[in-house]
C-alpha cells in the first residue's frame, strides 16, 4: 500500500512538473472604433456628403484571441486568430473572412518567429513605426489601399530581432482567397497545378531602430491569375512595392517618412509611381496628441498625380479611451480621382476637403 502510494506521488509530480513546463495562455483583446466623416467634391457634380465611414475612423475595429504555449528551452507555440468588422453595420471586413485580420499559427524563439496561415506581410510592418498617422481614414492608405490592406493568404511568414536589427519575409502560395472585391480580396487564391507563379506572393525586410531613430526598407512582389482583381489577369503580371522609411526623435517629438516606388504590368498596361510621406507626432501634453502629414504621389509619364495634407488631435479620456478630430485635403491632378476618404469617392481632377470626429476604446 506505502508503495503504491509513493508511486502515485512520483506519478503526481511528474505530471504537475509537465504543467509547469508547458504553460499557456490566451488573450481575448480587441478595438471598436467609430466615427463620422463629411467630404466634399464626391463626384463630378462636386456635390458633398456626411457619413459613418465603413473601413476605418482612427484604427480599424477587431476582436483577437492570441495564444502561446511554452513547450520548454526557450521555445513556444504561438498562434493568432483576429475578426476585422465595420461598426457602422456591423459586418465583418478584409473581404468577409472571419479571421481577416490574421490567422496564423507558429513557432517563436530567441531565432525569431516562423508562422503559417493569413498574416501581415512585410509591406504592412515596414511602415509602422514611421507611418504617424497608421490606418487613419484620411492618410497615405487612402493614395495606395494595399497598405493597410498588406496581408498575405497561405503564407510562411518569419521574423526575427537580434539587438537592434529585424529582419523578416513571407512566401505565399496563393495571396488572396476572397473575391469579394476591393483591396483586401482580390480573387487571387492560387495553389494552381502547373504554374508555379500564379498569386504567388513574396516580400521581405530589413530594419534597423534604437530609442533615437530607426530605418527599414522592404521588398514586395505579387502575380496575378486569371480573373484576379486590379487589372492582374494573368501570372505573367505582377505589382511590385519597394520601400525605404525612416523616423527620428527629436525630443518628444517624432518624425517618420519614406518613399513606396510602386511598378506595376498589368491588362491595361504597365505604371510606374513614387509616393513620398512625411509626417511628425508631439504630445501637448499627457491626454493631448497632434499629428500632420503631407503626401505625394508621383505617377510617372502622366499628369494625375495627387497631393494630401492631414492634421490630426488625439485626446486620451483614459489608458484605453480617446476621442479624436482631423481635417484633410486631397488635391488630384489632371485625371487623379483619388478620395481622401478611404473608400470613399470624388470627382475627377478635383480636390476634396474633410473633417471628420469619433471615438475608439481598447479591451
Amino acid at each position: 500500500m506505502k508503495q503504491a502510494i509513493r508511486s502515485a506521488c512520483v506519478l503526481l509530480g511528474g505530471m504537475a512538473a509537465s504543467a509547469a513546463m508547458a504553460q499557456s495562455s490566451v488573450t481575448v483583446y480587441g478595438l471598436v472604433d467609430s466615427g463620422i466623416a463629411h467630404t466634399t467634391n464626391i463626384n463630378a457634380a462636386g456635390d458633398s456628403i456626411t457619413k459613418i465611414p465603413s473601413l476605418t475612423s482612427s484604427f480599424p475595429s477587431r476582436i483577437g484571441f492570441r495564444g502561446t504555449e511554452d513547450l520548454g528551452n526557450g521555445l513556444q507555440a504561438v498562434f493568432t486568430l483576429e475578426n476585422g468588422m465595420s461598426l457602422d453595420t456591423g459586418t465583418t471586413g478584409q473581404g468577409g473572412r472571419l479571421f481577416g485580420r490574421q490567422a496564423f499559427v507558429g513557432l517563436k524563439g530567441a531565432w525569431g518567429t516562423l508562422t503559417i496561415g493569413r498574416q501581415h506581410n512585410m509591406t504592412y510592418l515596414s511602415g509602422m513605426k514611421t507611418d504617424v498617422l497608421g490606418p487613419h481614414l484620411f492618410a497615405i492608405g487612402s493614395i495606395d489601399p494595399y497598405l493597410p490592406n498588406a496581408r498575405s493568404d497561405n503564407a510562411i511568414g518569419y521574423l526575427g530581432t537580434f539587438n537592434a536589427f529585424t529582419m523578416g519575409a513571407t512566401y505565399s502560395l496563393g495571396r488572396d482567397a476572397s473575391a469579394a472585391g476591393g483591396p483586401a480580396a482580390t480573387n487571387c487564391a492560387g495553389e494552381v497545378a502547373g504554374n508555379t507563379k500564379a498569386c504567388r506572393q513574396v516580400t521581405g525586410l530589413l530594419g534597423y531602430d534604437n530609442k533615437r531613430f530607426g530605418v527599414t526598407t522592404s521588398y514586395d512582389i505579387l502575380y496575378g491569375n486569371t480573373g484576379a482583381g486590379g487589372g492582374l489577369a494573368s501570372s505573367n503580371h505582377s505589382d511590385r512595392r519597394v520601400t525605404l522609411n525612416a523616423y527620428a526623435m527629436l525630443g518628444d517629438t517624432k518624425l517618420g517618412g519614406g518613399v513606396i516606388a510602386r511598378k506595376t504590368n498589368a491588362a491595361t498596361g504597365a505604371s510606374e509611381s513614387d509616393l513620398y510621406y512625411l509626417g511628425a507626432s508631439h504630445p501637448l501634453s499627457p491626454q493631448l496628441t497632434l499629428d500632420g502629414q503631407v503626401a505625394y504621389r508621383d505617377l510617372k509619364n502622366s499628369g494625375a498625380d495627387v497631393t494630401m495634407l492631414v492634421a490630426r488631435v488625439t485626446y486620451l479620456l483614459s489608458r484605453r479611451t480617446a476621442t479624436y478630430a482631423a481635417i484633410g485635403r486631397m488635391k488630384n491632378d489632371g485625371a487623379s480621382a483619388v478620395a481622401l476618404d478611404a473608400g470613399g469617392t470624388v470627382g475627377a481632377g478635383k480636390t476634396q476637403n474633410g473633417i471628420m470626429a469619433g471615438v475608439r476604446h481598447a479591451f
